[in-house]
C-alpha cells in the first residue's frame, strides 16, 4: 500500500506540473485583464492537435516532438492574439460574466474548427524520444516522462518568478494586477500589456496541451475536461497568485491520485470507494478551501470588480404598453398549437421551461449580483425529484411538488454555505456543489439510474397530448413569471437589490444581508426545480446531463443574452437561445461554430443583453 501511494503521489505531482502550466496562463490573464477566459481550455486542445500535425511535418523523432510542442505553442499564441484583437479588446469594460459568455462562444467555434481539420476520432500523439522507459521505485514502475514532468512544474514556477520580478514586462504585469487604473495613469500602454499577457497565457496553454500527448490522445473533449480543473486551480490558489496556482495544482492532483491509489478502503469501520471520488475530488477540495479561505490559499481580497448586474437599471415596474405586449404574446401562445407541428410544440415547451430556469438565475444575478456557475444543480434536482416520485406511482402534482421541494432544500443548503462568498469565488463554489451533485446522480444507480438515467416519465393521460402539455407548461410558466415580476417590486426585491448595490450600507440600515441572500438562493432554486420538473415530463426521460456544467452555461447564456436590466430579459434570452440552437443544429453539422459565432456577435452587438440594449436605446430616444 505504501509503495502504491508513493507512486500515485509521484503521478499526481507529474499531473500537477501539466495542470499548473495551463493554469499559469489563466492566472496571468485573469490577474491583469480580469477576464474569466472560458476559451483557455480550447488553447490546450489546439496545442495537442497542432503538436501532432507539426510532429508529422517535421518527420518525428526528437525534432518532431520538441519542435512540434514549441511550434504548436507559438501557433496557439497567434490564435490568442487574433482573439484578443478582434473580440476581447471590445469587452474589457463589460461585466465579467458577459466576457465569459463571449469566450464560451469562442469555445464552440474552435471545437468545430478542430473537428473540420482533424476529424472526430481521437489521435494518439508521439512519445517523447528518450523518455519511453520507466524507473523502479519500491518495486513499482514510474514512467521516465513523469520524472521529466516532476521537474517541469518547479522549473516553470522559477522561470515565471524571474520573469515577473526581474524584467520590465514583469513589473508592468504585477502593477496591473495590483491596480489597473493606477497603471494606466502612469502612462503604461494597457492595450499592449493586455495583448501580451493573453499571448503568453495562450502559449503556455498550448504548450501544456502538446506536452500532455504522451499521457493522453488529442480529442475534442480536451477543452472542457481541462477548463474545469484549471478554473478550480486558479480559484483555490487565489486569483492571480502564481505560487498559489502551483500549490493548488499539487493539492488537487495528488488528492485525485490518492483516490485512485486507495481504491476501496475501510475508514473507521465504513467502507468507502475512493475511486468514485475521483469525479469530484477537485471540487471537494475547492469547496473546503473556499469555505475556510474565500480568496484562496494565497489570494488576497481582489480590487473592486464589476458585479454580474453592473450598470443594471432598477427593474422599473411594467407600464401599460408592456402589459399590452404581454397580452399579445399570451394570445400568440394560445393560438400556436393550431398552426405548428408536434416537434415545434415540444421545442416551445422547452422554451417555457428554460424561461423559468433563466428567470430563476436572474433573481440571483440581476437582483442580487450573485453569480452562479452551477444553477443546473437545482434544475436537475427538480427533474430527478419529479421523475423518481412519478416512477413511484404518485400523481403529477405530487411529483412537481417533490421536484420543487428537493431543489429548494438543496438551494437552501448550498446557499447557506456560499452566501458569505462573492464574485468568482461564489460562482466557483456553486459550480463545486453542482458537480458534487452530478457525481452522485451519475453513480447512484439504484435511485437515479446512474449514467443510463431514467425513462418512462410521462404526464397523465389528460396531459399526454403535446399541445395540452405545451399549454399546461406555458400556463405555469406565465403565472410564475407574473409572480416573479411582482416579487421584484416587493420589500424582498428592493432589499435584495440594496444588498447587491452596497451590502455594508444595506446592513447598516438594518437589513440582514445573509438572510436576504439566503432567501434569494432558496427562492431561485425552487423556481429552477419547477423548471426541471416540467422539462422531464416533456422529454419522458432523464440523464445526469441535466445537472452538468453545459446546462449551467446554457442558463448563463440565456440570461445574459436576454439582459438583466428588464424583467422580460430571461424569457427573451431563453427563446432566442433555444430556437437559434435548434435551427443551427438542424442546418449544418458544424452547428457549434455557427452558434458560437452567433453568441459572440449578439454579445458584442447587445452588451447589455437584447432587452437591456433596446430599453437603453428607447430611454435615450425619449430623452432627446
Amino acid at each position: 500500500m505504501l509503495a502504491s501511494l508513493l507512486i500515485q503521489t509521484l503521478n499526481g505531482l507529474a499531473s500537477a506540473s501539466l495542470l499548473f502550466l495551463v493554469a499559469l496562463g489563466l492566472s496571468l490573464i485573469f490577474g491583469v485583464t480580469r477576464i474569466v477566459n472560458f476559451a483557455h481550455g480550447s488553447f490546450y486542445m489546439l496545442g495537442a492537435y497542432s503538436a501532432v500535425s507539426v510532429n508529422a511535418w517535421l518527420g518525428g523523432g526528437a525534432m518532431g516532438f520538441w519542435g512540434g510542442a514549441n511550434g504548436a505553442a507559438v501557433g496557439v499564441a497567434l490564435v490568442g492574439l487574433a482573439m484578443e484583437l478582434t473580440i476581447l479588446r471590445r469587452l474589457y469594460r463589460a461585466p465579467e460574466l458577459l466576457q465569459l459568455v463571449a469566450t464560451f462562444g469562442i469555445v464552440l467555434i474552435i471545437k468545430d474548427a478542430a473537428l473540420a481539420i482533424w476529424g472526430p476520432e481521437d489521435i494518439l500523439g508521439p512519445r517523447a524520444p528518450g523518455m519511453t522507459g520507466s524507473v523502479a521505485i519500491l518495486g513499482k514502475r514510474l514512467p521516465v516522462y513523469d520524472v521529466f514532468l516532476l521537474a517541469l512544474g518547479p522549473l516553470m514556477l522559477a522561470a515565471l518568478w524571474w520573469l515577473l520580478t526581474r524584467t520590465t514586462w514583469g513589473l508592468k504585469v504585477r502593477a496591473a494586477t495590483e491596480d489597473r487604473e493606477m497603471t494606466a495613469a502612469l502612462g503604461i500602454d494597457q492595450a499592449l500589456l493586455f495583448t501580451s499577457v493573453l499571448v503568453v497565457g495562450a502559449f503556455l496553454a498550448g504548450l501544456g496541451g502538446a506536452l500532455a500527448l504522451p499521457r493522453e490522445p488529442a480529442s475534442l473533449g480536451m477543452d472542457l475536461s481541462i477548463i474545469a480543473d484549471v478554473f478550480v486551480v486558479t480559484v483555490v490558489g487565489g486569483l492571480g497568485s502564481i505560487p498559489g496556482a502551483y500549490l493548488a495544482a499539487v493539492l488537487i492532483s495528488v488528492a485525485k491520485a490518492w483516490c485512485i491509489g486507495l481504491g476501496t478502503a475501510s475508514v473507521l469501520g465504513v467502507t468507502i470507494s475512493f475511486t468514485k471520488l475521483t469525479l469530484v475530488a477537485e471540487f471537494l477540495v475547492m469547496a473546503a478551501v473556499l469555505l475556510a479561505r474565500p480568496h484562496g490559499l494565497l489570494g488576497a481580497e481582489p480590487p473592486a470588480q464589476r458585479s454580474a448586474a453592473a450598470g443594471a437599471a432598477p427593474l422599473p415596474a411594467p407600464t401599460a404598453g408592456y402589459w399590452t405586449v404581454a397580452l399579445g404574446v399570451l394570445i400568440a401562445i394560445l393560438l400556436l398549437p393550431l398552426v405548428v407541428d408536434r416537434y415545434t410544440l415540444v421545442l416551445l415547451t422547452d422554451v417555457a421551461a428554460f424561461a423559468l430556469l433563466a428567470a430563476s438565475l436572474a433573481i440571483l444575478m440581476g437582483w442580487g449580483g450573485m453569480a452562479s456557475f452551477g444553477h443546473a444543480a437545482y434544475f436537475g434536482a427538480g427533474a430527478y425529484g419529479a421523475a423518481v416520485t412519478s416512477l413511484a406511482g404518485l400523481p403529477l402534482p405530487a411529483a412537481l411538488l417533490a421536484g420543487v421541494g428537493l431543489a429548494a432544500l438543496l438551494a437552501a443548503l448550498f446557499g447557506r454555505l456560499a452566501i458569505h462568498a462573492s464574485g468568482v469565488s461564489l460562482a466557483m463554489l456553486t459550480l463545486a456543489y453542482a458537480q458534487i451533485l452530478w457525481a452522485i446522480a451519475f453513480q447512484w444507480d439504484a435511485v437515479t439510474g446512474g449514467s443510463n438515467g431514467l425513462v418512462g416519465i410521462w404526464p397523465p393521460a389528460f396531459l399526454a397530448s403535446k399541445a395540452t402539455f405545451y399549454l399546461f407548461t406555458c400556463a405555469i410558466a406565465a403565472a410564475l413569471m407574473a409572480v416573479i415580476w411582482r416579487l421584484a417590486h416587493t420589500s424582498f426585491g428592493y432589499a435584495l437589490r440594496a444588498v447587491r448595490d452596497h451590502a455594508p450600507r444595506a446592513e447598516a440600515s438594518g437589513l440582514n444581508v445573509a438572510a436576504v441572500r439566503w432567501a434569494a438562493f432558496t427562492v431561485s432554486g425552487a423556481i429552477a426545480g419547477l423548471a426541471g420538473a416540467l422539462f422531464v415530463f416533456s422529454k419522458g426521460s432523464l440523464a445526469p446531463d441535466a445537472l452538468a456544467i453545459p446546462r449551467s452555461v446554457d442558463a448563463l447564456v440565456m440570461v445574459l443574452l436576454g439582459g438583466l436590466e428588464t424583467l422580460a430579459g430571461p424569457a427573451v434570452g431563453a427563446l432566442v437561445f433555444t430556437l437559434l440552437s435548434d435551427w443551427i443544429t438542424r442546418a449544418t453539422p458544424y452547428w457549434q461554430a455557427i452558434l458560437g459565432a452567433a453568441i459572440v456577435t449578439l454579445t458584442m452587438a447587445f452588451p447589455h443583453g437584447i432587452t437591456g440594449t433596446i430599453a437603453r436605446l428607447s430611454r435615450a430616444r425619449q430623452s432627446t
